[in-house]
């Protein structure tokens, strides 16, 4: 098993690490998985090739990384301004989500499960403050996915990097900003050193979902037991994954806040307006360039919508109720 993450990365390369130590318990020894940290066998991004060829037989990534080859995995990882995990879950195991997951990949042999979820992220570390759309507008930043092509037509330029190569970028002034994940990862990386504003919410990355993919011909060989093992597994990770985020970003946002002085801004009103509008734009001129995406785009925006209806008078509704 290969992934896109650096060796020992916290709660991605770690939960990892503890599925495969949990199919091995579950089978009684008899499915071991070998986990390989991104670089270590291939490349970090060639995870999905290497799995869709036969090279390992499983892979742990985020969907946006192969969006090159399938543009409408992009919405079983993240969508600007779209559901965020609990949305996203119900979608993927309740709503038909995992069905046309598994429809887009299966061209390419691969059996996709959802592996994780980061949670609603940050909107992201900037050297000067955003009071207005204008202020996005010849803004280098590192963010990948759609909300990459959103910050184009805002006209800011988005910037693909590593997450190895984010920090001396920022502090170099080579980017002007950059999102990274949220306040347990960014405290790690020590962003804070590097730009002044922290600001939120993560519109571009709600609710990130992360992914187990298995090549399709070594999924068929395993026998039905050892499927479902392999499936109760990433469904344990998943959750696993999602709580962990919860429960240490409370205590590394108020290290941000306390320990280190961050100035935790929210995003104005109107720029975020803004930002949904042209999120519209941007799905809207994908989804005329190609049918999977368009397919997928739909089902989407009804599921979201449907959720949207029923989050207002349950979790959106009892949240303005504590207020």
């Amino acid at each position: 098993m290969v992934t896109t993450w650096p060796p020992n990365f916290p709660i991605f390369q770690e939960g990892v690490v503890q599925f495969a130590k949990d199919i091995e318990l579950m089978s009684g020894g008899r499915l071991k998985v070998k986990v390989y940290a991104g670089g270590q066998l291939v490349p970090p991004l060639q995870a999905f090739e290497a799995v869709s060829q036969g090279t390992v037989q499983m892979g742990h990534g985020a969907a946006y990384y192969w969006a090159g080859k399938v543009p409408a995995a992009q919405f079983m990882s993240a969508v600007p301004f779209g559901m965020t995990a609990k949305g996203v879950n119900a979608w993927f195991y309740s709503g038909g989500g995992l069905e046309l997951w598994r429809e887009l990949y299966k061209p390419f042999n691969v059996v996709p499960f959802p592996a994780g979820n980061s949670g609603v992220q940050m909107g992201g570390w900037f050297n000067k403050k955003i009071e207005s759309v204008e202020d996005l507008k010849g803004l280098k930043m590192r963010i990948p996915g759609l909300g990459g092509k959103v910050l184009a037509k805002a006209g800011g330029t988005p910037i693909l990097l590593a997450g190895g190569e984010i920090y001396t970028a920022l502090e170099r002034g080579t980017i002007d900003a950059t999102e990274w994940v949220g306040p347990f990862h960014d405290n790690r990386l020590g962003l804070y050193r590097a730009a002044k504003y922290y600001y939120y919410p993560g519109w571009h990355e709600p609710g990130t979902a992360l992914e187990l993919i298995v090549n399709g011909k070594a999924w068929a060989q395993l026998p039905e037991d050892l499927q479902k093992i392999v499936e109760v597994a990433a469904r344990s990770i998943n959750q696993w994954t999602l709580s962990k985020f919860e429960a240490l970003n409370i205590k590394a946002l108020r290290e941000l806040k306390e320990e280190h002085h961050v100035k935790v801004l929210a995003f104005p009103p109107s720029v975020l307006k803004e930002l949904k509008r042209l999120t519209q734009v941007a799905l809207d001129e994908e989804a005329a360039k190609d049918a999977s995406f368009k397919k997928v785009y739909e089902a989407y925006k009804q599921f979201q919508a449907d959720h949207a209806a029923w989050n207002a008078i349950s979790d959106d509704a009892y949240s303005k109720a504590l207020q």
